[in-house]
């Protein structure tokens, strides 16, 4: 008879499972949550990066133009307009003529019932509501001429009540043939008017000098040559009947005079998508976006009385009331702005999606001012 020996071979125990099961389980979270944790914040970086590089261009645009408010026009920077249909900025020269700012167009102010395009235009809570509790946004819109294209050096003659021709005089070494011509060469660097790059095309605003008169036309056919069309049709109400002051149909034909592109261009939110988005509008053309998630914008404005000798600072509405500065702005024009104060530019990141376990975002401020220097000729350094 033998002896069978019999080894005993035991697995785990349930309750050694459960206390492993457990532990891994706790491994497990705890490496999934530095993941997530990880994840978090290589995309915070990544966003607060994308961020200050979109706020920096968009700020880069936006100060640059308000800088140059009013250059290159007359001393005061005031272009009376015409009055009969009531001219307005903020539409494109397109098919159906769309408006865009708040859904609808913006009306030039007025003195005595005369519009008048300034060298900035402030929008007071001209812009949409995007949050109750701040209120509707502003807008602002600034002019200036466009010295990249030599218009003015040719000669401007009234063709007919919508038409104008440009002939470029001929040079005459040193002289450039045209007194106004900005050419640093003179007329042979001269783009043509039809340029392909640079010509005057439909939607563009163009500031004509007939001797003493200034006439603000909006082009409505893009140039094909010489001889441009200011047809009656234009987005902006600025070409109107020969019986309305201040419009182009009104000068005589056979006129001569000089004329220069302007640039008027608006900054407003537009909300109508998702995200909102800062647009830039330039005179008659179809709106570009500068910079998406803005969500605030709000101008406050520094004035000079040069009958009183005293400064209106901070002023929200200037010339309204209420004006934001205790009514020191009463009486007081665009044109008597000698600062542009942007009180708030506000940028939202994209909300965070909540697989990663955060619905937050970041939001980037602007607060800064910019000197309008070509809209006054006196220095003026009010107190704060």
């Amino acid at each position: 008879m033998s002896d069978r020996s019999t080894k005993r071979k035991n697995g785990f125990s349930l309750l050694e499972m459960t206390i492993s099961m457990a532990l891994g389980g706790i491994v497990l979270a705890a490496a999934v949550q530095i993941y997530i944790q990880g994840v978090q914040a290589a995309w915070t970086t990544t966003q607060r990066a994308e961020m200050q590089q979109d706020f920096r261009a968009a700020s880069n645009i936006l100060t640059t133009d308000l800088s140059l408010a009013g250059a290159g026009l007359s001393l005061g920077a005031a272009i009376a307009l015409p009055a009969a249909t009531p001219p307005v900025y903020g539409c494109a020269q397109t098919t159906g003529k769309p408006c865009y700012i708040n859904g609808g167009s913006v009306a030039f102010p007025t003195q005595l019932g005369t519009p008048y395009l300034y060298g900035l235009i402030p929008g007071y809570q001209k812009g949409p509501t995007l949050f109750a509790l701040q209120g509707p946004t502003d807008v602002v819109t600034v002019a200036y001429t466009d010295n990249n294209f030599y218009l003015d050096c040719y000669t401007a003659t009234v063709t007919n009540t919508t038409t104008v021709t440009f002939s470029l005089p001929t040079p005459t070494p040193p002289a450039t043939g045209s007194t106004n011509c900005t050419s640093p060469t003179g007329n042979p660097g001269v783009q043509a008017v039809s340029d392909s790059a640079v010509g005057l095309t439909a939607g563009d605003l163009v500031l004509f000098t007939f001797g003493a008169a200034n006439v603000v036309a909006e082009v409505t056919v893009t140039a094909t040559g010489s001889a441009v069309t200011f047809g009656a049709n234009d987005a902006l109400n600025l070409n109107q009947p020969a019986g309305v002051s201040n419009s182009l149909a009104s000068v005589a034909t056979g006129k001569t005079g000089y004329g220069t592109r302007l640039r008027l261009v608006s900054y407003y939110i537009d909300n109508s998508p998702t995200p909102s988005r800062l647009m830039q509008q330039v005179s008659g053309h179809t709106p570009i976006p500068v910079a998406e998630n803005i969500v605030y914008l709000q101008f406050t404005y520094d004035l000079f009385n040069d009958t009183t000798n005293k400064p209106a600072v901070g002023c929200y509405n200037p010339g309204a009331n209420p004006d934001g500065c205790a009514l020191a702005s009463a009486n007081l024009l665009p044109k008597q702005i000698t600062k542009i104060n942007i009180a708030n530019m506000a940028m939202d990141s994209t909300v965070m999606g909540a697989q990663y376990g955060s619905s937050s975002y970041q939001r980037m401020d602007l607060q800064t001012s910019v000197s309008a220097r070509n809209l006054t000729y006196t220095n003026n350094y009010p107190l704060h």
